[in-house]
């Protein structure tokens, strides 16, 4: 069982953009402080066995200049690697390129900071259609698995099956939901028109969860 309210309440979220050579993009970024030392989160995010026990199987040649592909999900190219601080890459999915990048930071009593940002060009039609959490529930479920994954014994959810299956349960349902309603939160803090907002966190969530938009 996962204790779902709390791993919610346990992330801060933000939406914000920024100005790049190819025009604005949106930034969505997540963050947690896991118990466990620095060390040992940058080794679960770069290597290889460990990323598939709590993410997704990955291949390719993971370190600097180097490809990489997700089974089932995104490829791309590590940008930056500086172990133990900062890793940067770029993320093709669907025929769009992005940028993902994660940043560890020493926290007080031997934890960790983990900050995730992903920055993307994205269409004005969709964000207003979909809004952040398109892929801020996303992030939400893969910061749920590092947690799990961290903790002693490393009760991760495990492979695309295993995950699928949690994701159809009332928890997993129950997770989306609530993650969509934290990415309305923010949506709005940004600055957002707040029913724009609402709506858009309602098709999101309804698109995870398989259930009809509020209202429809």
């Amino acid at each position: 069982m996962i204790d779902v309210p709390s791993q919610i309440n346990a992330v801060a979220r933000s939406v914000g953009s920024r100005t790049l050579e190819g025009g604005e993009a949106k930034t969505v970024v997540v963050s947690q402080t896991y118990d466990a030392a620095v060390e040992d989160v940058w080794d679960a995010c770069t290597t290889a066995d460990r990323i598939a026990r709590w993410f997704l199987p990955v291949s390719g040649d993971l370190r600097l200049g180097g490809r990489y592909h997700l089974e089932g999900n995104a490829s791309g190219e590590v940008l930056e690697c500086d172990p133990p601080k900062r890793l940067a890459v770029t993320w093709e999915y669907a025929g769009d390129t992005s940028s993902v990048e994660v940043r560890l930071t020493p926290a007080p009593d031997g934890q960790t900071r983990f900050e995730l940002e992903h920055t993307a060009h994205v269409d004005q039609q969709r964000w207003e259609e979909f809004g952040p959490g398109a892929v801020g529930i996303g992030w939400d479920m893969t910061l749920l698995g590092l947690a799990q994954h961290l903790q002693p014994g490393g009760g991760a959810v495990s492979g695309p099956e295993e995950g699928a299956l949690w994701a159809a349960s009332d928890e997993g349902l129950e997770f989306m939901g609530l993650s969509g309603e934290r990415w309305h939160d923010a949506h709005v803090a940004a600055g957002d028109d707040p029913a724009a907002a609402r709506a858009a966190a309602d098709r999101t969530i309804a698109a995870y969860t398989g259930q009809p938009p509020a209202g429809e």
